[in-house]
């Protein structure tokens, strides 16, 4: 075909595909058909607005999973206003990117004790020069009214000076986990900030990432009947012995503070109990300088009141590998990849009849870190107690001290209730009770759907 009648065609195409959109505008507009429409639009694909917010009616059919709704982010001058204290590569790879799904946070200030770095992440992110602060910059940074909560991610050896640093000039803390390098600093956190009637909030991501809140409700219902065994291994390896997780003045230990909380953490969130008692091994090559002076491996064994066993593993020298097994008297539930950033995958297993049935749940990924920001930003909003405050993260501190001294004197640890355990209420209250005993006695309500 010569190329001008080709170029025509084209043309005389693109002509009546516009005027047919036109015609439908119009008639759209004008509330009623127009040529070619056959009756009144409808918000199948055009939506709705309901109560501020843009909803569209499910067009798939009752085989597939309806798709989510579009996100409802607040306008940017109500969201809560954010410094990042600490610009590491946590910071800089996850957490400040991760804003760009948040729908009710956003960065508005960096702290940092490199300037040219901190000045360029600011320009990166569109945060204003005088924004910026060094470690020695509380005051300045307590007369900006546009920052409203710090996220401190650093060293776990300072989070205790700055976030009673924080307290000092009147806002609310999200803090890193481990909260500390010792119970006594934890308590100091949560006094400080409860004198200066600020929030504390710890930041556990994976209690508010979907498949593990998944593992969590499908335990805690007893779809499968009661735990009885729950496994959860987390390791990794490490290279770099000038690194700071392998300085014990920084880190407070090795693989058990650092990734071994996730663990430790995970199985009491799971099972909303706490734990009665702890046996634990330790073991660190001799002519290693990674480890001389943090420990590589640890294993240890938690119990329940419930009668559920809970076997936890963690090293700095082993192949990455993040998984959590749950075994119950009528089925198995798996979590691979449970405490990596992204990449879950939730597998069950159950009798079916005479056969052994085997499924894979797909749920819809998010970003953990925007999850978890939303959710004290939330708190923040409508004056709530994180779900996982400062409670939460020191009885982690005395479990760990816990472990420590099971392995050092190879003897089983009997454990005590929670020391301060958070407001029951009903605006603040945790879990349900179980056996006349509450659960989630460190937690505050569960956080809310992202939809």
């Amino acid at each position: 075909m010569p190329d001008d009648v080709t170029a025509l065609s084209r043309r005389s195409l693109m002509m009546a595909g516009g005027a047919t959109l036109v015609g439908i505008g119009s008639a759209a507009a004008q509330g009623g058909a127009g040529q070619g429409t056959p009756g009144p639009q409808r918000p199948v694909d055009t939506g709705k607005v309901e109560n501020g917010k843009v909803t569209f009616p499910n067009w798939r059919g009752p085989s597939d999973r309806p798709s989510a709704p579009p996100p409802a982010p607040l306008p940017p001058a109500e969201r809560v206003g954010f410094a990042v204290v600490g610009l590491g590569r946590l910071s800089l790879e996850e957490i400040l990117p991760a804003f760009g799904a948040c729908r009710k946070a956003k960065p508005v200030a960096l702290m940092s004790g490199s300037p040219e770095k901190a000045k360029a992440v600011a320009a990166q992110h569109g945060i204003r020069p005088e924004a910026v602060y060094g470690y020695d910059g509380w005051d300045a940074l307590a007369r900006n009214p546009e920052v409203k909560a710090v996220y401190i991610v650093t060293p776990n050896a300072v989070h205790r000076d700055q976030v009673i640093a924080a307290a000092g000039a009147g806002k609310h803390v999200l803090c890193e986990k481990p909260m500390a390098v010792s119970s006594a600093e934890a308590r100091a956190m949560i006094d400080a900030c409860a004198k200066a009637k600020v929030k504390l909030m710890i930041a556990y991501r994976c209690q508010y990432e979907p498949y593990n809140r998944e593992v969590v409700r499908l335990a805690r219902s007893e779809k499968y009947g009661k735990v009885k065994l729950i496994e959860a291994t987390n390791t990794q390896t490490m290279s770099l012995p000038e690194q700071w997780r392998m300085k014990k003045a920084l880190a407070g230990g090795g693989a058990l503070p650092d990734i071994g909380l996730y663990c430790l953490n995970g199985v009491r969130a799971l099972t909303g109990e706490e734990p009665v008692s702890v046996q634990a091994q330790i073991h660190s090559p001799d002519d290693d300088p990674l480890y001389r002076e943090v420990e590589e491996t640890v294993a240890f064994t938690l119990r329940f009141p419930s009668g559920a066993l809970a076997l936890c593993s963690t090293s700095y020298g082993a192949h990455e590998t993040r998984s959590l097994t749950v075994q119950a008297e009528g089925g198995a539930i798996q979590l691979q990849n449970a405490f990596a950033y992204q990449g879950q995958r939730l597998f069950l297993s159950h009798r079916e009849g005479k056969a052994e049935a085997k499924e894979e749940r797909v749920l819809g990924e998010k970003n953990q870190f925007a999850l978890e920001i939303d959710h004290m930003a939330t708190c923040i909003l409508e004056d709530r107690t994180p779900r996982t405050p400062g409670e939460e993260g020191l009885q982690d501190q005395i479990l760990m001290e816990a472990i420590y001294e099971a392995a050092r004197t190879g003897r089983s640890v009997a454990l005590k209730e929670p020391e301060r355990s958070v407001a029951k209420d009903e605006k603040d209250r945790g879990g349900t009770a179980r056996d006349g005993k509450p659960l989630d006695r460190t937690r505050g309500p569960e956080p809310e759907d992202a939809g």
